[in-house]
């Protein structure tokens, strides 16, 4: 199992941006898949972003072209670039990491809020 820790929510406006960051225990050079979800109240959780090990990434399309993920091995850190925020991207954002038949490990999560 590996420990992820994610940190960078807070209170933006509309229009505004944020950079959430996932900080692992352990290396995450041979973790598959790591990703971004998020789920707002009375919400399931949903897919965001992720990115795997070789660097390709994917998006849900509501965020496409808004938000960028990224990974640093070096830092053992996954990032999560969030511009041009929309209300409706209020949620709680949680850090995930896969390494296919070992684990599936989650964050705690970090609270994203944006006002109109």
């Amino acid at each position: 199992q590996v420990q992820l820790v994610e940190s960078g929510g807070g209170l933006v406006q509309a229009g505004g941006s944020l950079r959430l960051s996932c900080a692992a225990s352990g290396s995450i050079s041979s973790i598959n898949v790591m990703g971004w979800y998020r789920q707002a109240p009375g919400n399931q959780r949903e897919f965001v972003a992720t990115i795997t090990s070789g660097g390709s990434t994917n998006y849900a399309d509501s965020v496409k072209g808004r938000f960028t993920i990224s990974r640093d091995n070096a830092k053992n850190t996954v990032y999560l670039q969030m511009n041009s925020l929309k209300p409706e991207d209020t949620a709680v954002y949680y850090c995930n990491a896969v390494r296919i038949y070992i684990f599936n490990s989650w964050g705690q999560g970090t609270q994203v809020t944006v006002s109109s």
